[in-house]
């Protein structure tokens, strides 16, 4: 009976810290959660006019791009607003009793929110274009999104308890996602690049959500299996990684606010 009474009481925590998240997030503003949409739409609108023409010969480069935006943007947000969790709700370490990862991972609502629409949308586009995915190939899309939020997810388990020691992680994250953006296929097909560097690339982990997202929506097709184990391998190791990391450190976390 009181496991029962405090599983609904970690429940009704997280759905607390979730609402309250969204509505702070948009608080005043006049488009609301449109603007999540906006920014990645603006981008693709920016990028369309300039590289269209550069790969012309690319039937498919602008669903490409468009794919590719928004699972970047959903990867840099989910793990850039993980990182300063702890930090913008320390008050709630210090004064009640809540695990500190119910306060990281919830922040991952507003991005997931946001892809979540987007994948509705990009289906639902396909579908009028009469090339809708199948099931299957739904369903792995839907995996492929979630290995990559479970990816940033593990960024900011780390890096929020990281983030209360060394003031300067979010800046140098913020780069990092900034120049993998150019490491990640999302402007550029892959296949412009050398197969030889393929490998460094696929060690970036949007890279396989966006290419295999690419595969399954547009070319109707799923990865190798290989490609599949790889990057459910990625996946753990990170989410393992960035547990430990935070567990380690948690415990002392309220030190450092």
């Amino acid at each position: 009976m009181v496991h029962s009474s405090a599983r609904r009481h970690w429940w009704g925590l997280v759905w607390t810290l979730v609402r309250t998240d969204f509505k702070a997030r948009y608080h005043g503003t006049i488009g609301g959660f449109v603007w999540a949409l906006l920014k990645p739409l603006a981008m693709f609108l920016v990028l369309t006019l300039v590289f269209s023409l550069v790969f012309r010969s690319e039937p498919t480069y602008k669903l490409d791009l468009l794919i590719g935006l928004f699972l970047y943007d959903f990867f840099g947000e989910t793990s850039k607003t993980g990182i300063t969790a702890l930090h913008a709700r320390g008050f709630l370490l210090s004064k009640a009793q809540v695990p500190s990862w119910i306060l990281v991972v919830t922040t991952i609502s507003n991005p997931l929110i946001t892809i979540t629409v987007f994948c509705v949308a990009v289906v639902a586009l396909l579908s009028a274009y009469g090339q809708p995915p199948s099931v299957i190939h739904a369903l792995l899309f839907v995996v492929y999104v979630s290995a990559l939020g479970t990816i940033a997810m593990a960024v900011g388990l780390a890096g929020s308890v990281l983030f209360l020691r060394y003031r300067d992680l979010n800046q140098v994250w913020e780069v990092v996602v900034q120049a993998g953006f150019f490491v990640a296929p999302v402007i550029y097909p892959l296949g412009v690049i050398p197969e030889r560097f393929h490998f460094y690339m696929y060690a970036w982990p949007p890279t396989a959500a966006i290419e295999f997202s690419r595969a399954v929506l547009i070319q109707q097709h799923a990865p190798t299996f290989r490609a599949h184990v790889d990057l459910l391998g990625l996946t753990l190791a990170m989410f393992a990684a960035g547990l430990l990391v935070h567990q380690r450190l948690a415990p002392r976390a309220a030190e450092h606010l």
